[in-house]
């Protein structure tokens, strides 16, 4: 049996290896290279994200290499003193799917949830995105709504 176990990081401003290591790993799994890949931010840029106190970024780590990554944000609300966290993205490598890593992300970064006094947290899931659709749907509750994307002007 091949071992497979990782550890789950969460990254700090200095980390920006681990940051670098996430964004190739997106780029890889959401065949999205141009996105995540070709522009990366600079240094002082990615320690300005993870010295927030709304961007949180986690990753699973086996030998050095992230196999596993969640990104989100902290979102304070206006109509009651609390706050949602959003899963922006979550990746994992091929051959670590389907062992509990992105639950095992998920609840890594329910727990910072909790411990900000988070009341929920929320994903959105593409339709044509089976997997991800099962995932969610085993751990909370769908909701149906649509997506806007708007330019600024």
């Amino acid at each position: 049996m091949i071992e497979r176990e990782f550890q789950i990081l969460s990254l700090e401003q200095g980390e920006n290896k681990h940051f670098l290591g996430m964004l190739n790993l997106f780029g890889e799994v959401f065949e999205d290279a141009p996105s995540y890949c070709s522009a990366q931010p600079s240094d002082a840029y990615i320690d300005s994200l993870l010295n927030s106190d709304t961007f949180y970024a986690l990753v699973a780590e086996q030998d050095g290499e992230v196999v596993g990554a969640i990104a989100g944000y902290e979102l304070k609300k206006f109509e009651q003193e609390r706050s949602e966290f959003y899963i922006y993205d979550l990746a994992v490598a091929e051959f670590h799917r389907r062992i509990g890593l992105a639950t095992a992300l998920i609840d890594a970064f329910g727990k910072i949830a909790r411990e900000r006094g988070a009341w929920t947290m929320y994903v959105q899931a593409d339709p044509i995105d089976a997997a991800a659709v099962a995932l969610y749907d085993k751990l909370g509750v769908r909701e149906e709504v649509f997506h806007f994307d708007i330019e600024p002007k």
